[in-house]
């Protein structure tokens, strides 16, 4: 057993321990089955904290014939597979944390060199005969003892992406690290002294030009999980089954933690939630990190229309994303779509494959987002939060004229006279006018189902502002009175549509004029 070749199960065997741990084993199916294929080369990338560590050590303690784990996988859903004997302790397996390399040792120049030296060095305490005193790289190595031995192996990287995310802009070491990696994985020769590898971070795999420089990879991430949707973070039915062992209210978990959508599944931060079963406190349990705050600069200085994008984020809206330009770097950003690409690998926006939009995923990321705007002084932010609280305060007081006058204001704003005239303009502004509303409302439920069609907008009161403030429920015309939205509102029924909600709900109807670009507004509360 040793630190870089043929590690224990030390690591995984504390996530065991834990007080929650949730089952991610049934991963090992898939590597199982890829083993030794062409899609034996799998690059899995989430957001900080969504348990791929956890996942790099369960790896290693399956594989690796440094230990015995038998015993730790009972009971677990790998351990009903038929090919989970096959397949248990059997492999030589080399495990890198490049984070641990990095932080361990004081220049990042001679970063590759160390880690050739380092393992290199213990795969000779492996492999004394086979391996000479004059091989140095960690590829020549595996490949000589293949020769001579007919071995193959695992390789696990941790943290694979560390260097292109903190050192950025030493594009030196970068391009080193990228050729240590094509080294040990690139071409059909690495193929032939590896059973499977295994690489994990934040981003995935920088592109070079267009095209990845480890292209011989599958790469799932946030963008499209595949296969791994279910096995890194936590599902909506393994949190329904914490909330019942925990009492906790399952509808306001998922509100303040769910929103990441991986294909079919609703995916949570494991991090957030197991700190919410153990310590029973909503908040944010997210951690800010160095790679966010170089994000703030772009904020800033609101690069190609990413002000105004974050602004309706934090207002429950959507945005339109072209994710396909990003280069997986920190530096080569050309468009707001490639910073939008980033905030998504790094969990601060969910992503809708299907529809091609980003979005805030729930209350603990606005939380964080609001924050950081606050902490960099974005006076344009706090300015316009101000208008927008104003505007909601009007709303509750019934005062349909300000919120004509707030709504005309913002349409004119941050509408283009191009797209000023149609009502997905008009459902836009609104979500930005009602960005004040976050505080005390849940995310905006856009075309509702309710009794005989779908509602625009309904906000819904957070559970510990119910007595104090209403639910709303919206409906926007273009080109028409708002008392026809107004009316549509009633004759439709669209109250039944939250008929289980108990507290006080305002009927709101908004329209504008085509020619005059005028807003009404009318206001009515709704009574059974």
């Amino acid at each position: 057993m040793g630190l870089f070749v043929n590690p224990g199960n030390d690591a995984f065997q504390m996530a065991l321990n834990s007080e929650i741990y949730v089952d991610k084993t049934g991963l090992l199916e898939y590597t199982n089955r890829v083993m030794d294929t062409k899609q034996a080369f799998i690059c899995n990338s989430r957001p900080r904290r969504f348990g791929k560590s956890t996942t790099a050590d369960m790896l290693v303690a399956y594989y690796s014939c440094g230990c015995d784990s038998r015993q730790i996988f009972e009971g677990t859903a790998i351990s009903q597979a038929e090919t989970f004997h096959q397949h248990l302790n059997q492999y030589d397996v080399i495990r890198l944390d490049i984070q641990w390399f990095l932080a361990s040792h004081e220049s990042v120049e001679s970063l590759v060199e160390r880690i050739n030296k380092s393992v290199v060095t213990e795969l000779r305490e492996h492999y004394p005969d086979e391996l000479q005193s004059q091989t140095v790289s960690l590829a020549e190595g595996m490949s000589r003892i293949h020769e001579a031995t007919g071995k193959k192996f695992v390789v696990v990287i941790d943290e694979w992406d560390v260097l292109i995310r903190e050192e950025a802009e030493d594009a030196k070491v970068q391009k080193e690290y990228i050729d240590f990696l094509r080294t040990l994985f690139k071409g059909s020769h690495p193929t032939e002294f590896l059973h499977l590898a295994y690489l994990t971070g934040i981003l995935p795999i920088k592109r070079v030009k267009t095209q990845s420089a480890l292209n011989n990879f599958y790469e799932f991430s946030m963008l499209s999980a595949k296969t791994m949707a279910q096995y890194i973070g936590f599902t909506e039915e393994e949190v329904r089954a914490l909330c019942q062992r925990y009492h906790q209210d399952f509808e306001r978990v998922k509100c303040w933690y769910d929103g990441y959508r991986l294909g079919k599944f609703h995916v949570y931060n494991p991090n957030a939630v197991i700190n919410l079963m153990l310590w029973g406190e909503f908040q944010s349990y997210w951690s800010q990190t160095g790679t966010y705050e170089s994000i703030i600069p772009f904020i800033n200085m609101d690069f190609d229309g990413l002000k105004t994008a974050i602004i309706q984020m934090l207002s429950g809206g959507t945005v339109e994303v072209d994710v396909n330009t990003f280069r997986n770097d920190m530096v080569s950003f050309q468009n707001k779509d490639d910073v939008l690409t980033l905030l998504i690998h790094l969990g601060y926006l969910a992503y809708d494959q299907m529809k091609g939009i980003a979005f805030i995923p729930n209350e603990e990321i606005r939380q964080e987002f609001q924050a950081a705007v606050k902490k960099k002084k974005w006076d344009e932010f706090l300015q316009f939060q101000q208008e927008s609280k104003e505007l909601l305060d009007a709303t509750l007081n019934g005062e349909a004229w300000k919120v004509a006058q707030g709504i005309e204001r913002i349409h004119t704003q941050f509408a283009s006279s191009i797209q000023y005239n149609d009502e997905n303009s008009l459902s836009s502004v609104l979500t930005i006018g009602y960005l004040a509303a976050m505080q005390y409302y849940f995310m905006p439920i856009r075309e509702m189902p309710t009794g005989r069609g779908f509602a625009d907008y309904v906000f819904l009161p957070k559970p510990e502002y119910i007595e104090e403030i209403p639910a709303l429920l919206v409906e926007l015309k273009w080109n028409t009175k708002a008392e026809t939205a107004l009316k549509q509102i009633k004759e439709k029924r669209y109250v039944e549509g939250i008929s289980g909600y108990t507290g006080k709900i305002l009927l709101v109807g908004i329209a504008y004029d085509k020619k005059s670009k005028e807003h009404e507004c009318v206001i009515e509360e709704y009574s059974c």
